[in-house]
């Protein structure tokens, strides 16, 4: 960004290049980002690695973007098979319209309108919940606790509800994306008529760890024309909006390109065409930071992204005020 600002000078000195001087632990990531960019950025920038004592610079070769594809990538972890527990069921049923299951290896999620607000483990063989949001004590589920579960039950209900009158409440403003998130799972063709409905994966992990593994990315999922979506969701203003974006399309085309996602079957017996992914960049109309475009437009143009701005009240039900291709 400053780059571009101090480039469009009107006067000498004109400035021409960027260099970029960072710790070693953020040239790998940094390096890749770059491999990302239009032709016209890649070659004003240069890239250094300083060492740990500040006092001496090296030069960093940016990859092509065929290097990216060479690495070493490990398979993704697989995605659990579904099948919720019968307390899950139970639970769901009370309000299966607001509460979603999450399955992960170690047993189930539950959450209201995306807030998780109980966890379902097997241990020795029997089903056991804890019930408790974020940042209070979890309870066990147990004779003695099930009036706290129902208590809590009723205060999601109330407040976090589209029609909730205490906007400032922590039921209502906590996990917002998550709450965008859950809208979304239930139809995704909301967004995009063009997307099957199921199987969508939230929260996808393409890495089990590692810099570039820790975040997952929102939504993947696969048009009936057979091309790869992947979706980011933000509900506020948020800079790293566009380039998350891109490092989400980057890992994707990464497993794309070697089978990993045909092969674990993540769309059924769906065929998955040979192109690389769509990037999906979703926020509310008025919640778009002002750097967006700039940003979006500094990606390579091979890299489809598209930004889709949703009304502000989506809480009610989401609606696409407008989508544009932005690179």
């Amino acid at each position: 960004m400053w780059f571009d600002r101090t480039s469009e000078r009107a006067r000498p000195p004109y400035i021409q290049r960027l260099w970029l001087v960072v710790d070693r632990h953020l040239v790998k990531p940094t390096v890749q980002r770059i491999a990302l960019l239009r032709q016209s950025r890649r070659e004003a920038i240069a890239v250094y690695e300083v060492d740990e004592q500040l006092t001496e610079m090296t030069s960093v070769d940016i990859p092509a973007r065929d290097d990216l594809w060479k690495r070493r990538l490990a398979r993704f972890p697989p995605v659990p098979a579904a099948g919720p527990s019968e307390i899950t069921q139970r639970l769901v049923a009370l309000a299966p319209g607001a509460i979603d299951v999450v399955s992960a290896r170690h047993g189930e999620t539950l959450r209201y309108f995306g807030l998780p607000f109980a966890r379902v483990r097997r241990l020795l063989g029997i089903e056991r919940l804890w019930f408790g949001v974020e940042g209070a004590r979890r309870h066990l589920l147990e004779a003695k606790t099930e009036n706290e579960l129902t208590n809590l039950l009723t205060d999601l209900l109330e407040h976090r509800s589209a029609n909730a009158s205490d906007h400032h409440h922590a039921l209502y403003r906590n996990a917002a994306e998550a709450w965008l998130e859950s809208l979304l799972r239930r139809d995704i063709t909301r967004l995009d008529p063009g997307l099957i409905i199921a199987p969508l994966h939230a929260q996808f992990r393409t890495a089990r760890g590692g810099v570039l593994g820790v975040r997952p990315v929102d939504l993947l999922a696969l048009r009936h024309d057979g091309r790869l979506a992947v979706i980011e969701l933000k509900v506020s203003e948020a800079r790293e909006h566009v380039l998350q974006g891109a490092d989400y399309w980057q890992r994707v085309e990464a497993h794309r390109r070697r089978g990993h996602i045909a092969q674990a079957k993540l769309f059924g017996e769906r065929k998955i065409r040979n192109e690389s992914p769509l990037v999906y960049l979703v926020a509310p109309t008025l919640r778009v930071h002002p750097s967006f475009t700039a940003l979006a437009r500094s990606i390579a143009p091979d890299i489809e992204i598209y930004r889709f701005d949703i009304n502000e009240d989506w809480r009610a039900g989401v609606r696409v005020m407008r989508r544009m291709r932005v690179n």
